[in-house]
Order: structure tokens, then C-alpha cells, then sequence
């Protein structure tokens, strides 16, 4: 006997909405897709919040912080982008990467978002070398976090 075909309603990497055949008001399904499509492909959030900015920019966007409140509240680690409907939350994948901009580097999302450390720079003396050894060990280990070595 044949299984009966079943559609999801989202997609499965990043829960974007997916269309029907013979759906009524497209438009917004397809709208809200795009909306969040924006934010995700922009790859830029202003910093971490836990609780919504007061006048934010349409496009803009923030991870949601670890003790949220008003608007943000449940939505811990999320992508909190602003449009002009409001406030759309993503949550992130593994492996997602955004540019802060209030930093000036990359997060990555690892069920948590993380950013590499600086590592201490050698000092002078008897120990240049082992030093020197330590701090190359940390910045391998911070690109490795990044996925720039494997």
C-alpha cells in the first residue's frame, strides 16, 4: 500500500513558511518568508538585548539576551530582527554566524552564541618560548571554534 503524501508547513533548516496549492492570501505567507530571509542573509546584529531597543530601524536586528523581558520575553538566543510589522524571532542553527556590530566581530551559534577570545600575547624573558607556544594554542583553538581550521 502507498503512504499518502504529507507536506511540511516549514522549511526544515530555517522554519521559513511554505506555500499550498490553492492557499488563500499568498502574499503573506511569502512576505514572511521574505522578512525573515532578509534578516538571516544580512548576517548583522547590533549586539546582544534583553530587552527590545526603543526606536529601532527597520532591518535591524539582535540576539536576544540570557534574561529577556517585554517583547523579547521567551526568546532567549533568538534573532530578534525589527520590521515594519514588528518584532520576527529565528532561532538559530548550528553553525549560523553573525557580524556584531557593537563589537566589531563574529558569534557563532553552538546551542549558544560564542565569540573567540583573544589569546594572551607572550611576554619578554626566560619564558618567551613556552608563552609564545601558549598563545598560539589559544588563537588555533579560537579559529578552530570559528570553523576556519578543522
Amino acid at each position: 500500500m502507498t503512504e499518502p503524501l504529507s507536506y511540511s508547513t516549514a522549511t526544515p533548516c530555517l522554519g521559513l513558511p511554505m506555500l499550498f496549492a490553492g492557499q488563500a492570501q499568498k502574499e503573506t505567507t511569502v512576505n514572511e518568508a521574505l522578512v525573515a530571509i532578509d534578516i538571516l542573509l544580512a548576517g548583522n546584529v547590533e549586539g546582544v538585548a534583553s530587552a527590545p531597543p526603543i526606536a529601532p530601524a527597520a532591518g535591524m536586528a539582535w540576539i536576544v539576551g540570557a534574561a529577556p523581558t517585554g517583547a523579547f520575553a521567551g526568546q532567549t538566543d533568538k534573532i530578534a530582527g525589527w520590521t515594519e510589522g514588528g518584532w520576527r524571532f529565528i532561532q538559530p542553527s548550528v553553525g549560523m554566524r553573525a557580524f556584531d556590530r557593537g563589537l566589531g566581530t563574529y558569534r557563532q551559534y553552538s546551542g549558544g552564541w560564542a565569540m573567540p577570545l583573544a589569546p594572551n600575547l607572550p611576554t619578554g624573558g626566560a619564558n618567551v618560548d613556552v608563552e609564545a607556544r601558549a598563545s598560539l594554542a589559544v588563537l588555533v583553538t579560537a579559529l578552530k571554534q570559528l570553523g576556519i581550521f578543522s
